[in-house]
């Protein structure tokens, strides 16, 4: 082959891409006459036997690993484009994902019935306070599961459930009573949490050789916790709870990781303020209704869907995001029970139900993804 100078190649390479350009453009056009296909016939766009036979095929024209697996990611690019394309032709001629929320102007607030975990002095019963103020009747019970399952049955109108803390992460139990349990998060609400080391009125922190507290709270002061090495950590319900038990027992070698407001509540001593190793802590709580309904203002979009445990699966799904301009706040993973190494996906997107975009996306994740809920707009 003979040597070519730089803007030769240059040129050259110009002249394929607006060969290739203008292909794509054939291509894409018959695509929207699949799609259109496809709505006259109620198919389905996704088509996972299909999309793996072309990238068989078309892998199988080339030689050499480097360029088999070009190929591969080329082809499984422009088929997640073609796939949103008939996504928004299907959008365009009314076939949208289909959900049971209703858009109302504002939640009713006053009068209603909050449950929320623990007892009185906890985060839980702080948040409640935070959003619905002195106007709600507000009631604990001793588990998050309890708090939900009241709710469920109609006995309180909102529930309050702690879900991330900046500090330590995602409250991992209570993503899974969101699949559990028939409740939709309407709205969310955020608490600065002040971890104080708390004692009783005799004791100082030289006294101590127990601390109870939350698992998270306890985790949000592992810096200032390990450094007193002689200390046992012993997790309970909650931190108000934690606090209780000090009172109760009358030890004055224990101690309790909570809110000052718990100490003044149950009688104990500050021994030392705000323990917790991030002193921007901040916790977010959902509130929770029965009612599948979203403020017509509401922002921001949680929902939950199963993959299967095969490479691409994630990015296939989440290319309905990209293609349609969504932003995606957050991504969280559990296992799902009883099928080893597979996993359910907890994302939080921004976005309103009547968005033309939000739809559109919704509409190919409720077809790529395997149980797919949404949990909630608010």
């Amino acid at each position: 082959m003979k040597n070519l100078d730089l803007q030769e190649i240059r040129k050259q390479l110009d002249g394929i891409d607006q060969e290739m350009v203008a292909l794509f453009e054939k291509r894409m056009e018959l695509c929207r006459e699949v799609a259109e296909f496809k709505i006259g016939t109620g198919k389905p766009v996704y088509d996972g036997e299909r999309e793996q036979q072309k990238i068989d095929s078309v892998t199988g024209m080339v030689e050499g690993e480097f360029l088999k697996q070009a190929v591969r990611e080329l082809f499984t690019q422009m088929m997640t484009i073609s796939r949103n394309y008939q996504y928004k032709q299907m959008a365009e001629n009314g076939l949208k994902a289909n959900h049971s929320f209703q858009p109302v102007k504002n939640l009713k607030l006053n009068g209603v019935r909050v449950v929320y975990q623990g007892v009185e002095g906890a985060y839980s019963h702080g948040a409640a306070l935070n959003y619905f103020g002195n106007e709600a009747s507000l009631y604990h019970v001793t588990t998050w599961d309890d708090a939900m399952k009241e709710v469920e049955l109609g006995n309180a109108d909102y529930a309050v459930l702690p879900i991330e803390n900046s500090s330590a992460g995602a409250v991992t139990d209570n993503y899974d009573l969101l699949m559990k349990y028939e409740n939709y998060i309407v709205a969310e609400t955020f608490l600065t949490v002040n971890h104080a080391l708390l004692g009783l009125p005799g004791a100082e922190e030289k006294d101590i050789r127990t601390v109870f507290s939350h698992p998270q709270a306890l985790m949000q002061c592992q810096e200032f916790l390990n450094s007193n090495r002689s200390w046992k950590q012993i997790s309970v319900e909650n931190t108000a709870v934690a606090a209780k038990k000090v009172i109760l027992e009358g030890d004055l070698s224990q101690a309790a990781v909570a809110s000052e407001t718990a100490g003044e509540l149950y009688g104990l001593k500050v021994l030392r303020t705000q323990v917790n190793t991030n002193k921007n802590n901040t916790t977010r709580f959902i509130i929770l209704s029965r009612e599948a309904v979203y403020q017509e203002e509401a922002g921001k979009i949680s929902l939950s869907f199963e993959l299967p445990h095969k490479s691409g699966s994630l990015y296939n799904i989440l290319s309905n995001f990209i293609y349609n301009g969504v932003n995606m706040f957050m991504i969280e993973s559990r296992p799902v029970p009883g099928r080893n190494w597979e996993y359910r996906f907890f994302v939080d997107i921004e976005g309103n139900l009547s968005h033309a975009s939000i739809q559109n996306a919704l509409k190919g994740i409720s077809e790529e993804g395997r149980n797919v809920r949404i949990l909630g707009n608010y």
